[in-house]
């Protein structure tokens, strides 16, 4: 994420600014909903802004800053995390060196068998596409280690997705062994738990379903960090 003091010329600004590419996706119309959502919902408390992507050299600054007694260390500074939905976080002042991310969205579809089995093609083994979520989740995850919630979500869909398949633990464990379709947003366990929510199934998933669960998640971080930091931290600097 862009350094606080750069945000007005560097950050990518709302959801309307995502690529084109991606403006039609059914993650960026729901993301759409969510923003306005929260706009209706929290009107002259915080500017709501998304990012199409989190530089692995501004989540370093902000560790080396919470954790001043830890190294950390990254490679190149053009290397990002860059999430299906990017991520969408509110604003605090403009001397503020921390991010604040209310939703971090991702989308995976994965398996063509039963496209195969249309076309009278053999099965195939099935697909690891998945678990390349994996790299993103380590990150995201220590990226978010001082609060004590993570708002990522992913929504999954495919016949590699279908009850009894062994893709499912795959998964699973991605989740920390929480149970999939359910919303994991506060840690547990004192904080070694910071699961975030799987939603995942053969069936694709509507703009409705992603919406509702998308904004309850945004909706409650949101609540989160007026609560641990206060209103004034997030009020919009042309107040």
């Amino acid at each position: 994420m862009a350094r606080k003091d750069q945000l007005r010329k560097q950050r990518s600004g709302t959801v309307i600014n995502v690529t084109s590419r991606k403006q039609e996706s059914d993650i960026i119309k729901a993301l759409f909903r969510v923003e306005n959502h929260l706009d209706r919902k929290f009107t002259g408390k915080m500017t709501v802004s998304h990012e199409k992507q989190w530089y692995l050299k501004d989540i370093v600054a902000e560790l080396r800053n919470n954790y001043p007694d830890t190294e950390f260390h990254h490679h190149f500074d053009r290397s990002y995390i860059s999430p299906d939905g990017g991520i969408l976080y509110i604003e605090g002042r403009s001397d503020d060196t921390l991010t604040y991310p209310i939703l971090i969205a991702e989308v995976k579809n994965q398996g063509t068998n039963d496209l195969r089995a249309r076309e009278g093609l053999p099965r195939q083994a099935r697909g690891n596409a998945i678990e390349r979520l994996g790299k993103n989740l380590i990150g995201l995850r220590a990226a978010l280690m001082r609060e004590s919630i993570f708002p990522f979500v992913c929504f999954g869909y495919g016949c590699d997705f279908e009850p009894g398949s062994s893709i499912l633990d795959r998964v699973t464990t991605m989740a920390m062994f929480g149970k999939l379709n359910t919303t994991y947003l506060h840690n547990e366990e004192g904080g070694r738990f910071n699961r975030g929510s799987f939603y995942f199934r053969e069936k694709r998933w509507s703009v409705n379903e992603m919406t509702a669960i998308m904004k309850d998640i945004a909706t409650r971080s949101v609540l989160y960090y007026l609560s641990k930091y206060g209103e004034d931290r997030f009020r919009p600097r042309n107040e």
